[in-house]
């Protein structure tokens, strides 16, 4: 069969979606299938999206393609007799987001029209496919809320489980993800003042926006943090992960109300390690269970340091917890065999 996948995409932006369409396509192609990748580039102008929205609409794919699959927006405007969508997120600013401080332009008439007619946009697209599947359960939600539509939860796997191992456990606490104002790391580094055990935090990933990073280091240094706090501003080599995962106490991820679990959670799960998350993690607590497999705790410096100092103080529950991360995998069918049955039927 022959497939095409397609995505928008942000030029130089490496986001997680682009893991979700690439593995895919690997996985698709060792099934037996002609498979290509068609990402269209989108810029971040409010004005343009419906001009945007048009593009989409134009691509014909009947004659190449006997099915598609679609991911971000407005990938899913393409039509197809045969359409799939693995609906990764909103353009949340038109959604969700919509009265947060990151809309970026003003709730005026102008704009709320635009917002109505995306929303409507989106809706006639989506309807058109035979299948939705989100990538955790919030997605599935905000698309019966907002657009009224049905849609099955589809978790997305991570590319060679395979790879990542337990190794044993050292003092550290690891935080491995683009370091990001909304992943929160300002957050794990302030909770290191606050720690009464030798835990170690290590943050491993490349800062979007260099600011951020130089608030990072400020509170590193400005705490005399500097042999206790690792942060290296690169993306580390995957063996540099998978031994980081191996070795770590536990991993951290608690980014502001995330679309799913995210990588870092599923790669710890996958090596045996609990993951330390807040309440207000979004998708993240649909795999972390206060407890059981990891810790929740309030998105506040003090409560972290007390959930890591437990972590440390008592490694026998943590490599349980490891253990039922790892268990939680199954449970929610997060493998490429479950995927491809989904996806290919």
């Amino acid at each position: 069969m022959k497939i095409a996948l397609c995505s928008s995409s942000v030029p130089f932006v490496q986001g997680g979606y682009r893991n979700i369409v690439e593995w895919l396509h690997a996985k698709i192609v060792e099934h037996g299938h002609q498979v290509e990748i068609l990402y269209i580039p989108q810029d971040d102008q409010a004005q343009t999206r419906v001009e945007q929205f048009g593009m989409y609409r134009l691509i014909d794919l009947a004659q190449s393609a006997e099915r598609i699959i679609c991911f971000r927006p407005f990938s899913y405007a393409i039509p197809h007799d045969h359409k799939i969508v693995w609906f990764i997120h909103h353009l949340r600013i038109f959604y969700d987001l919509w009265d947060s401080s990151l809309r970026g332009f003003p709730d005026d008439a102008r704009h709320r029209n635009l917002r109505d007619t995306l929303r409507g946009l989106d809706t006639a697209a989506l309807v058109e496919a035979r299948k939705i599947y989100t990538n955790s359960r919030i997605i599935g939600e905000r698309l019966k809320f907002y657009n009224g539509l049905d849609s099955e939860v589809l978790y997305p796997p991570i590319y060679k489980p395979e790879n990542y191992r337990n190794l044993g456990q050292n003092d550290e606490i690891a935080c491995v993800c683009r370091i990001e104002e909304h992943k929160r790391q300002h957050l794990l580094v302030e909770a290191m003042r606050h720690t009464r055990t030798p835990v170690r935090l290590r943050l491993s990933g490349r800062c979007a926006d260099a600011a951020y990073g130089i608030k990072i280091r400020q509170i590193i240094t400005e705490n005399g943090l500097e042999n206790r706090v690792s942060f290296e501003n690169r993306w580390i080599t995957d063996q540099e992960k998978f031994d980081t995962f191996a070795n770590c106490l536990a991993s951290a991820y608690l980014p502001m109300d995330e679309d799913s679990f995210g990588y870092p959670t599923l790669e710890a799960a996958h090596s045996c390690k609990p993951s330390l998350t807040a309440i207000d993690s979004g998708g993240v607590l649909e795999f972390v269970e206060d407890g059981r497999n990891g810790n929740v705790c309030q998105p506040d410096p003090i409560d972290l340091a007390d959930k890591m100092d437990q972590m440390y103080m008592n490694k026998s529950k943590s490599k349980n917890m490891g253990i039922e991360a790892r268990e939680k995998i199954g449970e929610l069918q997060i493998s490429w065999t479950h995927v491809l049955e989904k996806l290919l039927k």
